[in-house]
């Protein structure tokens, strides 16, 4: 069976991150609000996300106009009854996702393959909701998804190697770098990078050094392009506090726990860009770095 429409639940940043890639090659997606609320300003973002396309004459106005066509917003699952693939991609709760999935498995053919959009949480454990699990995988896209070659591909003791290839082989096909791993809590890339970020935010909660400073450090010495402060707010702290929150229950590791800094900006709903306070202001330009 060929992947000819794709369902997406979720229209934050990454869920209408994949859409717009998925249009960008050809491929009709629905895209599922389940949050309820006006879709118009989803469209606005999706509009204005293309217009820097075109503005930057990457995109001309009428492959914008084919490639917004290709996207249908909607509020109702059962919009997806018709999708080949249903990639969940909402908040990083184990309960939420799985009622999503329970819903869905009541909607869409029994051939639909589902596909969890999470960071951290396991697959085999969201798999439990389901009646038929062997249909279950992870697809980790990064974000922006227009832009970042990876996607984590993610199997459980369930699921048939038929559909692990056919999953690589669609993310090959849609431009991406398939990886396969482990269906353990984190993955590769936030196994790692959870950490890291969250040992930078206890360097700035104890006083090592400031937030620009830090940022600076890594930049310049270690050549990254972000520096972890600014990836974290990138990313976005409720995200990073519900990864480091995943990983502790995991492993147990004090140092994977949320530092009280995280938590208290989680609580504050600080939580970085898209909320324009984080570890930076964004309401200046450049933004400006906090003091904590």
């Amino acid at each position: 069976m060929s992947i000819n429409q794709v369902g997406i639940v979720g229209t934050g940043q990454m869920g209408l991150g994949i859409a717009q890639l998925l249009a960008q090659q050809g491929i009709k997606s629905v895209c599922v609000k389940v949050t309820g609320g006006d879709l118009q300003p989803k469209q606005a973002l999706l509009d204005k996300s293309l217009q820097r396309l075109v503005d930057r004459d990457k995109m001309s106005l009428e492959q914008k106009m084919s490639t917004l066509e290709l996207i249908q917003l909607s509020q109702e699952l059962h919009d997806l009854r018709d999708c080949d693939l249903v990639i969940e991609s909402i908040v990083e709760e184990m309960d939420k996702k799985q009622d999503i999935f329970r819903n869905l498995e009541s909607i869409v053919a029994d051939e639909t393959i589902l596909a969890s959009n999470t960071s951290t949480l396991g697959i085999t454990e969201l798999s439990t909701a389901l009646q038929h699990k062997q249909r279950l995988i992870g697809l980790h896209f990064f974000n922006p998804a227009t832009v970042m070659k990876l996607v984590e591909v993610i199997p459980t003791l369930h699921t048939p190697q038929e559909i692990v290839d056919r999953m690589c082989d669609w993310v090959s096909a849609i431009g991406k770098t398939p990886v396969a791993v482990k269906d353990e809590t984190g993955f590769i890339v936030n196994r790692l990078l959870t950490p890291y970020m969250v040992d930078a935010i206890r360097s700035c909660e104890r006083g090592l050094s400031g937030v620009e400073e830090i940022d600076t450090a890594m930049k310049l010495g270690c050549n990254h392009p972000m520096g972890p402060l600014e990836l974290a707010d990138y990313i976005g702290l409720d995200i990073v506090y519900h990864m480091s929150n995943n990983l502790y229950d995991t492993f147990k590791e004090l140092r994977l726990s949320p530092p009280p800094l995280l938590k208290t900006l989680f609580i504050a709903e600080q939580v970085g860009r898209k909320s324009g306070l984080g570890f930076y202001d964004y309401s200046t330009k450049p933004p400006t770095p906090r003091k904590f």
